[in-house]
């Protein structure tokens, strides 16, 4: 009898300890589970659906910095842009050549990929970005890797106001 009683506990406790490594091993794998999650969010997060003229080539080139900055930009060709500046709130003041969103925010123009990362970051209360015009040393409409030069960043809301976001 004392044989059988140890043998029910030693018996018990094994299964114990299997249903607990078991345990640990399902909270190991949703611990790796979680990261690739966030990290497909992250990836979400970054595509940037770009508008442009069908013939625009320095919208091209500011697409390509952006992607050299790790976003994923979908390009997209339009034949009427002031509709589409119209459709997301751009004023004419503030417009440039190309308008593309990230996120729920307008990016319009030129406008550096860092400033596009810092007004992620940030998470601002305006409609977004613009580089208006096309400013000479910004990022596509000058050789690639120099910096952007002698412009401003322009954060904007919908009643058209607008604030300095970056100065170049």
């Amino acid at each position: 009898m004392k044989y059988n009683m140890k043998i029910f506990w030693l018996l018990g406790l094994s299964a114990l300890f299997v249903v607990a490594c078991d345990a640990s091993t399902d909270a190991e794998q949703s611990e790796v589970k979680v990261p690739v999650a966030e990290s497909n969010q992250t990836q979400q997060t970054r595509e940037v659906v770009m508008y442009k003229a069908p013939n625009c080539e320095c919208c091209t080139g500011w697409a390509d910095h952006l992607r050299q900055a790790g976003f994923n930009v979908v390009e997209k060709k339009h034949d009427d842009m002031s509709a589409i500046k119209s459709e997301y709130g751009v004023p004419d003041k503030l417009a440039s050549c190309h308008t593309a969103i990230i996120d729920g925010y307008v990016i319009e123009g030129h406008v550096p990929a860092a400033d596009v990362e810092r007004l992620l970051s940030e998470r601002p209360n305006v409609v977004g970005l613009t580089a208006p015009g096309m400013p000479m040393k910004s990022p596509g409409m000058q050789a690639v890797g120099k910096a952007p030069k002698s412009y401003d960043v322009l954060a904007f809301s919908k009643d058209g106001t607008h604030t300095i976001f970056s100065h170049y």
